[in-house]
């Protein structure tokens, strides 16, 4: 095959879609402009104006930098970090780039990114290869330990990093250095590498592999992450200090159904074999996957679109082992299921996959940046309890500067800066809207332009100038009482099979999509015992929380209960927390901690007391869960407690 236009800017571009006429076919990413007076573009622009410059300078001061430098000479530090910061690098490089595309007529990195480039190229070995870790300790040595080596992975995030920067740009540049490399892997692990563990403990490389092959055409590329994914599953990688399931190694990947151990790796290994999926019509992998999904979104996901329940491995639990207070929820593993999602999306068209990618990028995803655009959370909690110890940077108390892991942060700044390509798909005749938010999108001789406030008013507008004929319009699951209306006459708003309405349209057509945004009341799964007699408040996508510092003086969050039998209204919005609507409802304050006999409390002691004292009524104001912790310290939950009349 030939290698693709250089104007194909999107993150992911199956090449079985890049030539088609589906309204599924990937946009590049110049053709969507965010307006930054809406949520996700004035999210871009927060990103490009405080988290791009401090990532960039935690480079520096991290030690990333240094460590490529003491290769070559230029630098006599220590070794810093973990084996893997490399990919710091890598993710920040790929960050500026859909930064270059996006605002080309403003590229205040591009120096920065020479010289990192530059330094990658002296830093490499003439094999190809490049993992300062490995490089800079002279007791190591490549691919000794493909458990937990991360080399595989690194490369990874380094193939990504030039692709984007190729299709941004058209500067092959950094391609130059990734692929010296990516063909060391080829012939290392490749379909005719004979070493039973030729693959990476931490998948990553094979959705950037897909992508080199795509991007290049090289079909050796596509073959390499067929034989890897063809070894995965045998327990070659061994075990220790956890299972093979921890690496997604216990089972053959076309055998493996359910989402299991660390949750970062399933999510990307499943986006690998997505593009794997797609490029080679594999059924049996395509069926896996749809597997992994109902399982991951079925019986594991949290509310927020969190991703992972356990501490210690940073892994999935069994099906809805969900606590709140013990989630680990980390933001790359629902920066991971945003990606998994899209490339399930492009494949099979079907909105469930839209509204798990904006479950996540509204809550999950959101929570982990400070309004102020430079703390970060790498666990997201779903409840901080009153007393918490928050020493540990992995459960804070409130969001840190920066990471030892610091894998989170420069994940953050390369989706954000590359927001605009998740929005829609299609062509100048047929296209699909998957992604709501104020802008331009632009496919070829037509334009939309789409005037929302939306997350936190449903009512879309969608001006229409070219000749497009096929609109669809994603129908939100939360969704119901949806209306449509084209110039002024009702249309019908009913979702097809995908979840999209459709609609004919023409040039100089105003199409309007009202979504009814009530605050609903969410209880959770029956076999979820950790949350069993408590609600979350949501409206439209955004899940909402209660904090201490929305209580009054001598309440403690953890004796709220919120009484159900007064309808919980729309608030307004706060301007300090970029919040566009809050909720307010009543509740019911149970001091339940002075009549207790330890941590637990004799129900005949609970009704003497309820016969003698009446608790005390509040008014209650929830935010959306996303911009919890950004005023001061203290105790948040998005489970509420209900209170029972008795």
């Amino acid at each position: 095959m030939t290698a693709p236009s250089r104007t194909l800017h999107a993150p992911a571009a199956p090449a079985a879609r890049a030539a088609a006429t589906s309204d599924l076919t990937p946009l590049p990413l110049t053709a969507v402009t965010l307006d930054p007076r809406g949520e996700l573009g004035a999210w871009q622009t927060l990103n490009r104006e405080r988290t791009i410059p401090h990532v960039v300078e935690r480079l520096e001061t991290s030690g990333v930098m240094d460590n490529l430098r003491r290769i070559t000479g230029e630098s006599e530090a220590d070794y810093r970090g973990f084996n893997f910061a490399d990919s710091d690098l890598h993710k920040t490089l790929e960050a500026l780039a859909w930064e270059a595309a996006r605002v080309p007529e403003d590229q205040p990195w591009e120096q920065f990114v020479r010289d990192a480039t530059a330094l990658l190229g002296r830093a490499q070995r003439a094999d190809g290869y490049l993992y300062s870790h490995v490089q800079g300790h002279g007791d190591q040595h490549p691919w000794r330990d493909m458990r937990w080596g991360h080399e595989l992975y690194v490369l990874g995030h380094l193939i990504q990093a030039a692709v984007a920067r190729s299709r941004a740009t058209g500067n092959d540049d950094l391609l130059t250095v990734a692929r010296r490399f990516a063909d060391l892997a080829v012939k290392e692990f490749g379909p005719a590498a004979t070493r039973a563990d030729g693959y990476c403990g931490h998948p990553e490389i094979e959705t950037a592999l897909v992508e080199l092959y795509r991007h290049t055409g090289e079909q050796s590329y596509l073959d390499t992450v067929t034989a890897m994914v063809d070894r995965r599953g045998t327990g070659a990688l061994g075990t220790g200090p956890f299972e093979s399931a921890y690496h997604q190694d216990h089972a053959p990947v076309r055998e493996s159904l359910e989402a299991t151990g660390h949750a970062v790796r399933q999510l990307y290994l499943n986006a690998g074999l997505a593009d794997l999926a797609a490029e080679t019509a594999d059924a049996a992998l395509t069926s896996a996957l749809e597997s992994q999904w109902r399982s991951a979104h079925g019986t594991k996901e949290y509310v927020t679109g969190g991703m992972g329940s356990r501490h210690k491995d940073e892994a999935f639990g069994d099906p809805f082992e969900l606590p709140p207070d013990r989630s680990y929820a980390e933001t790359c593993a629902a920066i991971a299921s945003f990606q998994w999602n899209w490339r399930m999306l492009l494949d099979n068209g079907q909105s469930r996959h839209a509204d798990a990618m904006e479950r996540a990028l509204y809550n999950g995803i959101a929570s982990s940046t400070g309004v102020d655009g430079v703390r970060f959370f790498y666990s997201n909690p779903l409840q901080l309890r009153t007393g918490h110890d928050g020493t540990s940077e992995y459960q804070p108390s409130e969001r840190l500067d920066w990471f030892a892991c610091a894998c989170c942060p420069p994940n953050l700044a390369r989706l954000v800066s590359s927001l605009g390509a998740y929005v829609a798909s299609g062509t100048e005749t047929a296209a699909r809207v998957h992604l709501y938010g104020s802008g331009v999108i632009t496919l070829g001789a037509t334009t939309l332009t789409v005037t929302t406030e939306y997350p936190w008013d449903g009512r879309v507008e969608i001006a229409v100038a070219g000749p497009l004929t096929d609109l669809a319009l994603r129908i939100p699951a939360w969704s119901a009482g949806a209306m449509l209306e084209i110039d002024g006459t009702t249309a019908s708003a009913t979702p097809d099979a995908d979840g999209y309405a459709r609609v004919s349209v023409h040039d100089g057509a105003t199409v309007v999509l009202d979504l009814p945004m009530p605050v609903d009341l969410l209880d959770p799964h029956p076999r979820v015992d950790a949350v069993r007699g408590c609600v979350t408040l949501r409206r439209g996508p955004v899940v909402h929380c209660i904090e201490q510092a929305d209580l009054p003086p001598g309440v403690t969050l953890e004796d709220v209960r919120l009484d159900t039998s007064v309808p919980p209204r729309v608030g307004p919005s706060v301007t300090s927390l970029r919040a566009g609507a809050t909720i307010l409802a009543e509740a019911v304050v149970h001091p339940n901690d002075a009549h207790a006999t330890g941590t637990f409390m004799v129900r005949s002691s609970r009704t003497a007391w309820r016969s003698g004292m009446l608790p005390g009524r509040i008014p209650l104001r929830a935010i959306p869960y996303a911009r919890w912790a950004n005023r001061t310290p203290g105790a948040m939950r998005v489970w509420i407690p209900t209170h029972v009349e008795e």
